[in-house]
């Protein structure tokens, strides 16, 4: 994120409550663009294809993890005044920060590698393009971004807002049209933890985890709270805690019922009717019609797949700046960082399409969510490590119930990725 943006946004402190709430709503949004792009639409539909409702638990405590780390994050920026890459760099050693930095980077890559290739599938199920294409359309949304870098936060916000109602919308829709099991759909949110000896569902808890929780969203948070100008009292950064947590419970919450009508779709639509090997999106889009019964469902799904891939560009572009500008100190407008970043997700995309098809994108975005999901612990750890720093937090230190879940977050995590690299390498 720019350093312009940073105080951009001013809060009066003698302000109504209602006023002051108002003008911290909008970082929990950006936010939790991450948790609906489409990396968790490739996750969820297999998920629902393969297993009906039985993963949505994993969809449930991943989102209850995501929110735990988020606040972690958002709580970092206003205490301490510095994102995550900041701290980092003032904590760590050259060594250190330099790697954290290469991780960081691959998590924004395998992010845009998901956005590219779900915008451009959105296009040729849109337009009828074929998916090189598409993929080719994907790189015009860097003047997209350029068009918008100038005209403020709260516009970028406001563009944001409008991508998500879209999102929610064609999916409310579409759980209208299949009229879902919803008895099923509670039982669903039980674990099932016989499931977990079966390696495919293991594979895409670690995807759906990795869709949900992602690394460039901790990185993110934690910078953009700061475009909100809060005083330097105790008082006025609890405050400001207080309503960027209920934000973020708020769109994070948004997010959590958007991931699970798509797993609730794949469920209802493929599932119940014997499809349980769909676990491409393209396949999904076209299975809608004469499963669903109208012309409509495939539309909807492919509009919210766009608006998923465009909403995810803007987050992706302002994370990549706050990696750089924390990591590095190397400051560059959006523009160029949103050409480095596509640039650099445009090649392997191009050459999965090539190599192995068109068929190929749903395959290619859940790896992408794997890559996301082992990329974790490696931005959980130092999170946590620096919230639970009194001498860098203050009052604001994690007490020792945040602890104790968080650190049980980190190592859940880390325990799950260590599973799924031995099974790969067997």
């Amino acid at each position: 994120m720019s350093s312009e943006f940073k105080g951009s946004i001013s809060v009066p402190q003698n302000a109504s409550l209602w006023t002051k709430f108002f003008k911290f709503l909008g970082p929990g949004l950006l936010v939790s663009v991450g948790y609906m792009d489409p990396g968790n639409w490739a996750t969820d539909i297999e998920a629902g294809s393969r297993f009906g409702h039985l993963l949505l638990s994993v969809v449930l405590f991943s989102s209850l993890g995501a929110i735990a780390l988020q606040y972690l994050s958002l709580k970092l920026g206003i205490a301490s005044g510095m994102d995550l890459a900041v701290a980092s760099r003032n904590n760590y050693g050259k060594k250190t920060n330099l790697t954290q930095w290469f991780l960081a980077e691959i998590a924004i890559i395998a992010t845009d590698i998901a956005e590219v290739l779900g915008s451009a599938l959105a296009f040729k199920l849109l337009f009828g393009c074929s998916l090189l294409v598409g993929v080719a359309i994907t790189a015009l949304d860097t003047f997209l971004v350029l068009a918008f870098a100038g005209k403020g936060f709260r516009k970028i916000e406001a563009i944001i807002l409008g991508l998500v109602m879209t999102i929610g919308i064609c999916f409310f829709i579409e759980l209208v049209f299949v009229k879902p099991d919803f008895i099923s759909v509670l039982h669903g949110y039980v674990p099932r933890f016989d499931l977990l000896r079966d390696k495919q569902s293991w594979y895409l808890a670690i995807g759906i985890i990795g869709a949900t929780i992602m690394p460039h969203n901790l990185y993110l948070h934690s910078a953009i709270v700061q475009t909100r100008k809060v005083g330097i009292t105790e008082q006025e950064k609890r405050q400001a805690i207080k309503f960027s947590t209920l934000d973020t419970l708020g769109s994070l919450g948004l997010a959590f019922l958007v991931n699970s009508a798509i797993l609730v779709l794949a469920a209802s639509a493929f599932h119940r009717s014997g499809h349980y090997d769909v676990a491409d999106i393209q396949d999904a889009y076209h299975l809608l019609e004469p499963i669903v019964g109208t012309w409509l469902a495939p539309v909807l799904f492919a509009v919210a797949l766009l608006a998923s891939g465009q909403s995810s560009t803007f987050t992706g572009t302002l994370a990549g700046q706050v990696i750089l500008e924390g990591y590095l100190n190397l400051k560059l407008s959006a523009w160029k960082v949103r050409l480095i970043t596509r640039s650099l997700a445009l090649i392997p995309a191009f050459l999965g399409v090539w190599l192995l098809g068109d068929d190929s994108t749903g395959t290619l975005i859940v790896i992408t969510q794997v890559i996301l999901g082992l990329q974790l612990p490696f931005a959980i750890y130092p999170l946590v490590k620096f919230t639970s720093d009194r001498s860098m937090m203050g009052p604001f230190v994690n007490s020792l119930p945040i602890k104790v879940i968080c650190w049980s977050i980190f190592a859940a995590i880390s325990l799950a990725n260590i599973w799924l690299i031995v099974h790969l390498l067997k």
